[in-house]
């Protein structure tokens, strides 16, 4: 079974989840080996429906501050950002942008 990268977990989707099955564990409800294999699968489900339902497209300009790449994957932080988007547009005072190969490991 091919492994997923897991930077999803860190989102508040990722961390609800986190925090349920934490719950689940601690109540007996389930056992850890379940909670990681549920984990497992929420990566693999998060990184398919992002690369095949989202089809929605940004422009980011902004002021680049850092950007590394360490173990093939790029991070970039950016001040004060400003996002387009078709019909809409957002700004923020800084985004950490986390950016890994498209292609699963192994292939």
């Amino acid at each position: 079974m091919p492994s997923y990268y897991e930077l999803y977990r860190r989102s508040t989707l990722g961390m609800a989840l986190t925090d349920s099955l934490d719950e689940l564990i601690q109540a007996g409800h389930i056992t850890p080996q379940l909670a990681i294999q549920v984990l497992g699968q929420f990566d693999k489900s998060i990184s398919e429906a992002l690369s095949t339902k989202v089809k929605a497209k940004a422009v980011i300009k902004g002021n680049l501050r850092t950007y590394r790449f360490c173990d093939d994957v790029w991070t970039f932080i950016i001040k004060t950002p400003n996002f387009k988007f078709d019909h809409d547009s957002a700004t923020a005072d800084k985004v950490i942008i986390v950016a890994c190969n498209a292609r699963r490991p192994g292939e």
